[in-house]
């Protein structure tokens, strides 16, 4: 009987799991899609391009909407389960909220090891990946957006002009080159020769000119200045190739945990990119543990909403996830400023996470409401009914 009854509540969960985390999926990349559209229709990207760069931000997606479709899933199947009493049916069969756990934590603990492997392999990989994909775009940016003789601008705010290009050997002859990056001043570059340069490794585009004069001129035309030069060297990184999508991320996130332990050793802990390094190694394993706890803290959610209905469940939920979310966005910020310990920050929202865990199971197990007191008495929150009466 337990192992039929251990069967129906998966049955309960896993569809709810599965339409949860499509459904986050979904709306998250359709946010992200005005973004990459932008390479479909400004930056000269494929269709492929566009398919890759989502398939590289699913990694990141999965683990923001794991915590959600666990969390949603359990308490909405528990919460039908109070709604057709049959949790009272089965108390009366001498089975308790506790026996039901074994289903849930089976599950949960499947879905910390999925988000686990996500964020432990899957996102550095789609980070690296990321970046490769927009810099492998850049690159061939150069060679195809810079033609003789005409007024282009393969880069934002960097305007070209040359009399010649040679693609094969990337050499410019005769360059005008207005760069209009910098907020406080614009740079105009008159070189006889630019030739490009290509660091993969560093995702860095750089064009040597030689034997030419840059005219600075601040904002307002408040001053100018002109600079002769046998060597200059123009930067292009990510952030000047495509800002909204390059520099969505920091460095640390495209590491495996190897490399951030290799990392941690090499730097001293006075240091801010410690800081920043330990945060993203601790972060690996927060988050799943977050996914764990959330499945667990669902059932006695689920159990003491009663017939408030699925949409109620729904509220629930996201109202527990958002709370989750806040909290871990407020320490990570107070772990970066250094005002927190990463080591003590980051497992906060866990901790509290697993003593309102504590404290909604042994109340509700004793049929006591989950908020202690004379408050909403009869509602689902309260008192039940009859502690109310005979109060």
């Amino acid at each position: 009987m337990r192992i039929t009854l251990h069967k129906y509540i998966f049955q309960e969960i896993w569809p709810t799991f599965l339409a949860s985390l499509f459904i986050s999926v979904f709306i998250i990349v359709a946010t992200k899609m005005l973004s990459i559209m932008e390479l479909l229709v400004n930056q000269g990207g494929e269709p492929i391009h566009v398919a890759s760069m989502i398939l590289f931000l699913l990694p990141d997606i999965l683990s923001f909407a794991f915590p959600a479709a666990s969390l949603m899933a359990v308490v909405i199947a528990f919460l039908r389960l109070s709604a057709d009493n049959e949790l009272i049916a089965l108390k009366a069969c001498g089975i308790s909220l506790y026996q039901l756990l074994p289903t849930v934590v089976i599950l949960s603990l499947a879905g910390f090891l999925v988000s686990l492997m996500v964020s432990v392999v899957a996102i550095p990989w789609g980070n690296r990946s990321f970046r490769d994909l927009v810099f492998q775009m850049a690159e061939s940016k150069t060679d195809l957006g810079i033609k003789e003789r005409v007024f282009c601008e393969p880069f934002d705010d960097v305007v070209f002009y040359v009399g010649g290009f040679s693609g094969r050997e990337r050499v410019m002859r005769d360059v005008f080159v207005v760069d209009r990056r910098d907020e406080t001043v614009s740079n105009t570059i008159v070189a006889g020769e630019g030739r490009v340069f290509v660091n993969p490794e560093a995702r860095l585009i750089t064009i040597r000119f030689r034997d030419g004069t840059i005219f600075v001129v601040e904002k307002g035309l408040a001053s100018a200045r002109t600079i002769r030069f046998k060597t200059y060297d123009l930067n292009i990184g990510l952030k000047d190739i495509m800002a909204a999508l390059a520099s969505r991320k920091r460095k640390p996130k495209e590491l495996t945990v190897s490399e951030l332990v290799e990392r941690l050793e090499k730097l001293r802990p006075e240091e801010e990119k410690y800081n920043d390094v330990l945060i993203e190694l601790l972060g690996k394993f927060t988050l799943p543990v977050g996914v764990f706890l959330m499945g667990i803290i669902g059932v006695p959610l689920g159990a003491q909403l009663k017939t408030q209905g699925r949409t109620a469940g729904i509220g629930v939920s996201l109202a527990v996830f958002l709370l989750y979310y806040i909290c871990l966005a407020a320490t990570k910020s107070l772990c970066e400023s250094g005002v927190l310990s990463p080591k003590i920050g980051l497992w906060m929202p866990d901790l509290i996470l697993a003593s309102a865990c504590v404290y909604l199971f042994r109340r509700v197990a004793r049929e006591q409401g989950i908020i202690p007191g004379s408050f909403f008495k009869g509602g689902p929150w309260g008192l039940p009914p009859s502690a109310g009466a005979k109060a």
